[in-house]
C-alpha cells in the first residue's frame, strides 16, 4: 500500500450501464462533462455528527451523483465531485473531537474501465473542517476499485488518519499525518512527521453519529433517471 499525491479527479474512462430499449446509452464520461446533473432523487447522507454530514444529491443511482460535505452550524457546503464518494464500500470512522480534520475516501463505480496500469483510488481530506478538501491516493493501481474498496477502514483523529488494508491473512496499515495548512506534496510533514507503516489505529474509536459506512438505499431513484445530460 502506498500513497501517492493526485490531482483529486476520477479517470474519465467510459463506463457504459445497460440501457433499456430506445434509452439513450448512458456513461460516466457525459455525467463527468455535464453541466448541471438534472435528476430530482431525494437527498441520502453519511452522518458524522448533528451537524455534519456527506450527502449524495442528484443521482441517478446510488453510483452517479454529486457528492458534497456539509456543516450547517459553521455554513459550510463543499463539493466533493460527481460519482467518487458513494463508491466506497469500506468503513469510515470520522473521530478528531475537534472537527478539523474530515477524511472521505471514495472509489469508482462498478465495471469502470481502468487503464491497463489500473485506476487510482482516493480519498480527499481537509484540516480547517470541511471549508477545503484536497485529494491523495490510497492505493494507485486497483483493478477494480468498486470491489477492492471493501477491503479497507480509514480512521480520522486530530493528527492523522489511518489506512487499514485487509486482507485474508494480514493488515496492511499506515499512519498518515495531518497538519492544518499542509497540503501533501508541498514539501517535508512540518514538525519532522512522517507517514508511518504498521502502526494501527487507537481502539475503540467511533464517529460521534456512530455510522462507520458510507450508505444508499438503492430503491430510492429519481423520476427521471433518463434526462438529457448537457
Amino acid at each position: 500500500m502506498k500513497i501517492g499525491v493526485v490531482l483529486f479527479m476520477l479517470q474519465a474512462c467510459t463506463v457504459q450501464v445497460p440501457a433499456a430499449k430506445h434509452e439513450q446509452p448512458f456513461t460516466y464520461a457525459d455525467l463527468a462533462a455535464a453541466n448541471k446533473l438534472p435528476y430530482d432523487a431525494a437527498p441520502q447522507i453519511y452522518k458524522i455528527d448533528d451537524n455534519c454530514f456527506v450527502s449524495l444529491e442528484n443521482y441517478r443511482d446510488c453510483n452517479y451523483g454529486e457528492d458534497f460535505y456539509n456543516d450547517t452550524r459553521k455554513g459550510i457546503r463543499s463539493a466533493l465531485g460527481r460519482a467518487k464518494v458513494g463508491n466506497y464500500q469500506g468503513r469510515i470512522v470520522n473521530a478528531d473531537t475537534t472537527g478539523k480534520n474530515i477524511v472521505i475516501p471514495s472509489a469508482s463505480p462498478p465495471r469502470f474501465a481502468c487503464s491497463d496500469r489500473g485506476c487510482g483510488m482516493g480519498l480527499l481530506y481537509s484540516t480547517d473542517s470541511g471549508r477545503r478538501f484536497s485529494g491523495i491516493t490510497y492505493n494507485q493501481h486497483s483493478f477494480n476499485p468498486f470491489e477492492d474498496s471493501k477491503r479497507y477502514a480509514v480512521t480520522v483523529t486530530s493528527d492523522a488518519y489511518y489506512v487499514e488494508e485487509r486482507h485474508q491473512r494480514y493488515t496492511l496499515t499506515e499512519k498518515v499525518p495531518l497538519v492544518e495548512g499542509y497540503s501533501y506534496g508541498q514539501g517535508p510533514f512540518p514538525g519532522g512527521r512522517k507517514i508511518e507503516y504498521g502502526v494501527a489505529p487507537p481502539e475503540g474509536l467511533r464517529s460521534p453519529s456512530g455510522e462507520d459506512r458510507i450508505t444508499c438505499n438503492a430503491s430510492v431513484r429519481p423520476t427521471n433517471p433518463d434526462a438529457p445530460l448537457n
